[in-house]
């Protein structure tokens, strides 16, 4: 684990839908009630159900992470971040990977009230992993994750993405000009499940996270309501 801040800064918990239909994750969002009051809404949700997926929560009254990690040329993300933000979406994602153009075409794209935050490194890869991917030997993780942050920065980017395991670099780096996104929290780290960089909520938020992603930690617990309240002791 890196080196965390001397200070905790409050952050928010947004739970993961990875829900196949409308009906199960409206069914959570409801099950968990005012114990939280931000979702995300993935590939597999929004695949599932589309644009009602975000109406749904956002008529409930709860933000919504459309977490869709856009990567593809300039203009068509541009557009894509322009009908989330129309959604009501507070938070998009799109890939750092993109380059510059894309991520200010993301931000040009954005309505008031919806932030742009790129994507650095997947939580699901170690140093090996994105080697074979970037095609080239990555003696680091926080190498890449710095380098893309600066990227995004530049880009006019409100914040990025990371685990936990770079936050602190990235904060030390950028201070608060950047928001942080940290998935791959588990309650327990023994619990990584297909997840390389994990971290428990008080790690991320000792990091300098300001948004921890909740997924199966929360939605796979025997008692949701009871694992978020766990959570927001931590975050408060």
């Amino acid at each position: 684990m890196a080196a965390v801040t001397a200070g905790i800064r409050a952050a928010r918990a947004i739970v993961a839908l990875d829900a196949s239909s409308l009906a199960r994750a409206v069914a959570l969002v409801d099950s968990l009630g005012d114990s939280c009051d931000f979702y995300k809404v993935g590939s597999e949700l929004f695949t599932a159900a589309g644009p009602e997926a975000v109406i749904a929560i956002r008529q409930r009254g709860y933000d919504v992470f459309l977490d869709l990690k856009f990567h593809d040329i300039p203009n068509t993300v541009r557009g894509a971040v322009r009908s989330a933000s129309t959604l009501g979406a507070s938070l998009v994602t799109v890939h750092a990977s993109g380059g510059a153009d894309m991520i200010s075409a993301a931000v040009e794209g954005a309505a008031t009230g919806c932030r742009v935050l790129a994507v650095t490194v997947l939580t699901s890869l170690d140093a090996r992993g994105l080697s074979r991917s970037w095609g080239r030997e990555v003696g680091a993780v926080e190498d890449e994750v710095l380098r893309l942050a600066a990227l995004a920065r530049a880009s006019g980017a409100h914040g990025i993405v990371c685990s936990a395991l770079e936050a602190s670099a990235v904060r030390a780096a950028h201070g608060d000009t950047l928001e942080l996104l940290v998935p791959g929290i588990r309650l327990d780290v023994e619990s990584a499940d297909d997840q390389a960089r994990v971290a428990t909520p008080a790690e991320a938020v000792a990091a300098g996270a300001d948004y921890v992603v909740l997924g199966r930690a929360v939605t796979a617990a025997a008692d949701p309501r009871a694992a978020m309240r766990r959570v927001k002791e931590v975050l408060r």
